[in-house]
Parts: C-alpha cells; structure tokens; sequence
C-alpha cells in the first residue's frame, strides 16, 4: 500500500465519520431544546417525546433497507443521496411553523440518515481490507459515534441560548454540503457483487413493529397503560415482531437474516447498543427536564454541565477502540457496563437541592462507560461477517442503536410523566422509577458483555460463520446456493476472519 493510497483511505474514513457525526449529534442536540420547544410550541410531554422519536424510529425502521440500497445500486451513490436529504431535512426542520410540522421535518431527516450509517460503515469494511487495519477504522468510527453523541448537549446549549432553537438544525446544512462535494470527488464507487433482493413485507413488518411499540408507549401515560388502544398497539408490535421473525427465516435473501442472531456475541453487541443507547437517550431526556425546568439553569449551563460526560466519551472512546483491537472486547464491555451503572444509580435519588458535586461524578461515570461501549458493539457487529454482507450487518448494529435510543425516550418518558399524578402532560425529572430503568440498561451491558465474550460465546459465532454458507433447504421461497456460490461465500469468510 502507497503512502497516497494510505491518505485516500484516511480521507475516505474522514468523510465517512463526518456524516457520522452530523447524524449522531442531530440525535442529542435536540434535547437541550426541548425545554425551548415546549414553551416557544407550546408541546406536552408527548409531543417533546415524538420530537426525538420520530427520527429514531424512522432510522430504525429503514436502516436495513439503506445498507442493502447501498449494496445494490453503490454505496457512494446512495450515500451522497442520504447526505442531499439529511441536509434538506435539517433546513426544514428549521423553519417548521409548529410542532406537528418538525416531527414530519424530523422524519425527512430521518430518511436521508438511514442512507448514511450503514453505508458509511459498508464503505469503510470495503476500503479497509486488511483486519487489523479495518479494526482500527471501525474504532474511530465507533468513537465518533460516541462523540457525536456526548457533545450534542454542548453544542446545542450554546446554540439555543445565543441564537434559539432553530439555529440546532442550521449547524448541518454547511456541513452536509460540504460532505457531498467530498464524497462526491473521493469516495470510490463500491457495490456487492451480487446485491441482496428487496424484501418489502419484511421492510413493513420491521416498520409496523417498531411504530407500534413506540407509539403504544408514549401516549400510555394520557390514555392509559391498560387502555384497549394501549394494549392494542403492544399486542400489534408483538404479532407483527413474531411474523417477521417467521417471515424472514423463511426467506433466501431476508431483509433481517435471523441466522444472525444465533451467533452469541452478535446476538449481545444488538442487546448491549439497545441497553446502551436507551439508558443514554433516557439520561439525556431527563437530565435536560431537570436541569433547567427544575434547577432553572440556561440551556448554556446545562449544556456546560454535562460537558464532563462529554470529555470522558471523548477520551474513552479511542481507548476502547485499541482494546478492542489487541484485547477484544471484554474489557471494555465490562468497564462500560460497570460504570454506566455506577453512574446511573448516583442519580436515583435527585432532588432539586441535589449537589453538583454529586451530579458531576455520576456524569463522569456515564460518559466513560458511554465512551467504552461503541467501539466492542461495531467490531462485533461487523467481525466475521463477509464484505458482502457488511451493509447488512452494520445496518442491524445502527438499527440496535436507534431502536435503543427510541425506546429509552419512550420508556423513560412514560414512566416520568406517570408519576406526577393527574398531570400526564408533564415530565417529572426525578422519578425514581425513571431513573432505575436506566440503572436496568447499564446491568444489560455488563451482563451481556460478561455472557458474550467467553469460549462458549465464541463457539457459536464460529459455527454461524460457517452455517451461514451451508445450502439452505429448498423450498417455501427459499433458493438453494450453487456449488459456485457456495465456495466463493466460503472463500470471502475465510478472507474476513
């Protein structure tokens, strides 16, 4: 490899992350200006809920479908596509003249994101061919994501108190323009050899489950936990969850190839990015109530105040990155879990008097197991798995994280805004049982990085590895692989591991 072709890589990788990063702080920066919604649109504890989560769950909901886009029709392609519509998103989303408007502008936002994290990460599994290399790739890319995600608030704090809320979504229309003139003129062209079929019942299953779930829990609060629309939705969310699964068994080329998931640690990174990214997006949720609704603070302050957060992501994220890629990924799943807990049960008895010196260490603790945790979640994601599939694969760890990020505001929400009593329009940040749920999620990750990462574990991802390329039974819609598929399939796996 030249030294030019080194930096062609470097910069690949640096274009690549800067979507990253547009889309991952778009995640967090609206929260800090939820309080200035609320006021300036006049949105209940709902509306400020659906604010966040009708772009996750539009993300979730078509990130499969962006990775295996890329896949078929190039990813370079799709992704400049992506960047167009994140941006033209972005610019709506600011001129939105009431809330019901930016929640459909979210949405628009969404559709152009779900064409950038999966194909991005393709692009990268693809220009980065030797392992060792790609692991240190997917490490910053891992890293990003966790920065992206801390720095939301800072940003956003800034930008809310000096401009207004609007000015959180101007930020990524010079960086999205400039993104697509440099993928435009860098980023090599690169599609799968043989690119997967569309499956469109699998892609309504995916959105019928994830859209009911989500919506079934946050209007519980004002219509009621056990009311028929309620129980409704969730019952909705579980028939459609269970179809797709049996669907997509069933299927050559499935939308959601559910092999996948008899690998332990593939199984577990899923588990963990939901567990991490819900108890983050739930974090973040209330911490924004509190810390100006409650305690009064600027959007400034508060955003200042969770600067520490930001600086322990930072400086964790590449840490985990180079462990990942000499140790595995133990360590830092077992370092992340045990922090995010630390940290979480530091916060389960706030009060209005609550000191800083007691916030600032729980702060501390959730944005070092935040930082640890990306980097094992995208190695697992991706290790193993054939560069065919790689769009695929790194398509379910971005949906894991959306699906973590949409249920952590919907849970967490819900249950804050049931505890202030014949006021469900209001979120109560103190709600203890808020607070334990996200305790919950920092348990999952250091459960699930404990049971994921031993010999067992292991055993089953070698055996999905070679199962994934073994002839599937002919029939009920499912081809048979060719001698000639067959052993090339093999030939990639070989390659990867």
């Amino acid at each position: 490899m030249t030294e030019l072709t080194y930096r062609r890589r470097l910069l690949v990788l640096a274009i690549c992350c800067l979507s990253l990063f547009v889309v991952g702080i778009d995640n967090t920066i609206v929260n800090i200006a939820l309080p200035s919604l609320r006021r300036d649109l006049h949105a209940s504890a709902s509306g400020l809920q659906w604010t966040i989560d009708s772009y996750t769950v539009v993300l979730a909901s078509l990130l499969l479908l962006g990775g295996s886009s890329g896949d078929r029709f190039g990813r370079r392609r799709v992704f400049c596509i992506g960047l167009a519509l994140f941006t033209a998103g972005s610019l709506l989303c600011s001129l939105a003249p009431d809330l019901t408007w930016l929640i459909v502008f979210r949405m628009v936002q969404a559709v152009g994101g779900c064409m950038l994290n999966p194909v991005a990460m393709s692009i990268i599994s693809n220009t980065f061919t030797d392992p060792q290399e790609r692991a240190r790739a997917i490490g910053v890319w891992g890293a990003v994501i966790g920065v992206s995600m801390a720095l939301g608030p800072v940003i956003g704090g800034t930008l809310v108190e000096s401009v207004g809320w609007r000015a959180i979504f101007w930020v990524n229309v010079p960086v999205g323009l400039v993104a697509i003139v440099l993928a435009g003129r860098c980023v090599p062209e690169s599609r799968a050899a043989r690119a997967r079929a569309f499956d469109p019942l699998g892609q309504l299953l995916v959105i019928g489950t994830l859209a009911a779930l989500t919506y079934g829990i946050i209007e519980a609060p004002s219509i009621g936990w056990v009311a028929p629309r309620t129980l409704g939705l969730i019952t909705a969310a579980l028939v459609a969850g269970a179809v797709l699964v049996g669907y997509e068994s069933r299927q050559a080329e499935p939308l959601l190839d559910v092999r996948f998931f008899r690998s332990v640690p593939f199984a577990a990174a899923t588990g963990i990015a939901v567990c991490a990214f819900g108890a983050v997006a739930g974090f973040q949720f209330l911490n924004t109530m509190y810390l100006q609704e409650l305690r009064g603070y600027s959007p400034l302050v508060a955003g200042c105040l969770t600067l520490p957060m930001a600086v322990l992501t930072v400086v964790a994220a590449p840490v985990s990155g180079r462990l990942v890629a000499a140790r595995g990924a133990r360590i830092p799943l077992l370092l992340a879990g045990t922090a995010m807990t630390a940290g979480s049960v530091l916060l389960t008895d706030l009060g209005v008097d609550t000191p800083l010196v007691w916030l600032v260490p729980a702060y501390v603790l959730i944005g070092f197991g935040f930082g640890m945790v990306n980097a094992p979640i995208t190695n697992t994601a991706v290790t193993g798995m054939p560069r065919a599939q790689a769009g695929v694969a790194a398509g379910i760890a971005s949906t894991s994280r959306q699906i973590g990020q949409s249920l952590g505001v919907a849970v967490v929400g819900s249950l804050a805004a049931v505890q202030v009593a014949g006021r469900t329009g209001v979120v109560d940040p103190t709600s203890a049982t808020g607070w334990w749920t996200i305790v919950s999620c920092g348990l999952g990750v250091l459960l699930l990085g404990a049971v994921s990462t031993g010999a067992w574990a292991r055993g089953t991802a070698a055996r999905v590895a070679e199962g994934l390329f073994t002839p599937r039974p002919v029939g009920e819609g499912v081809a048979a692989e060719t001698p000639e598929r067959e052993s090339a399939a093999r030939t990639r796996a070989a390659a990867d591991r």
